[in-house]
């Protein structure tokens, strides 16, 4: 009777607690990227449901119909050399398994990297995403407006973030809008979102940098073009310009609240793409131009220091 009370007791517990948790943010996607992430994940979670629930059906039987009890005492079990059929399934359903979820992987990645299906005609909104210890800073160069620790953005609209950072790694998440993707300091990266659903979002630094990551987190809020439009107009009113002794002291490590600015750091800082890139991607033969051009200003060849 006691023990009976007792798992009573603790299925209360757990179903108290459950009941009283949030959703998770990645399962109760507000856009088409999210929606795609998490479909990925529930075929997952089904995929795998379906193997233990097998499993342990079929443990479930062997234990019972094959248990020693059932079987007379000079019983010995017949030498059986192998099993065509059982070892064809034992090895086949897992690549069959694992084949399908690389499929569905591959064509989820793709779906997600590129502009959401719909939108491919529509000109991005593009918004530059930087991180700093322990901050976002978002500019808007379109808008001539700049953010830290927040973001406004137009609902329906493709967004185009390009990341980088200005100190550490940072990953830039928004669970409910997109995956997350590295922020680095000398390259720029794009993350495709479209916001289709109005409403207040968390976004977050999912990759661990230091003792300031845990509150590395900005507010997102997705509004209609009509509000987004006023806000800007708003901004362009009210606002103070950014100038680069605060962006200076913005990029300090440590934390803010959420601050506005007129214009963007992009004029006196620009992010490290195109000609400010800090990896050449270019061809050989632009390689070969910059060393070439290296060597005038500096004096220095590289074949001499060998033949030294």
């Amino acid at each position: 009777m006691k023990r009976k009370w007792t798992l009573l007791a603790f299925i209360f517990t757990i179903v108290t607690v459950l009941t009283g948790c949030e959703p998770l943010l990645v399962l109760d996607p507000k856009g088409p990227q999210a929606a795609t992430t998490a479909n990925v994940i529930w075929i997952s979670i089904i995929t795998m449901a379906v193997i233990v629930i097998v499993v342990i059906v079929m443990l479930t039987n062997m234990l019972l119909k094959y248990r020693a009890s059932k079987q007379p005492d000079d019983y010995e079990p017949p030498h059986i050399k192998g099993n065509p059929i059982v070892e064809g399934i034992i090895v086949g359903v897992p690549i069959l398994i694992v084949a399908f979820l690389s499929v569905v992987s591959v064509i989820s990645t793709y779906q997600v990297e590129a502009t959401p299906e719909g939108y491919e005609d529509q000109e991005p909104l593009v918004i530059y995403a930087s991180s700093s210890n322990w901050k976002w800073h978002f500019s808007y160069p379109e808008q001539d407006i700049e953010t830290v620790n927040y973001l406004f953005l137009p609902t329906n609209q493709a967004i185009e973030f390009r990341l980088y950072s200005h100190g550490t790694i940072s990953s830039f998440w928004i669970p409910q809008l997109a995956g997350q993707k590295y922020a680095m300091a000398d390259m720029v990266n794009t993350l495709h979102v479209v916001a289709d659903v109005p409403g207040e979002y968390i976004g977050r630094n999912a990759n661990f940098n230091g003792e300031g990551f845990a509150e590395n987190k900005f507010n997102v809020t997705a509004m209609p073009q009509e509000e987004f439009d006023q806000w800007v107009d708003d901004i362009q009113a009210t606002a103070e310009p950014i100038t680069e002794e605060i962006f200076d002291e913005l990029i300090e490590p440590g934390h803010l609240g959420q601050m506005t600015f007129t214009g963007t750091h992009l004029d006196f800082a620009p992010a490290p793409e195109g000609e400010n890139g800090g990896h050449n991607h270019g061809s050989p033969a632009d390689s070969d131009e910059d060393n070439s051009e290296q060597e005038q200003e500096t004096g220095y060849n590289e074949s001499d220091h060998h033949n030294h």
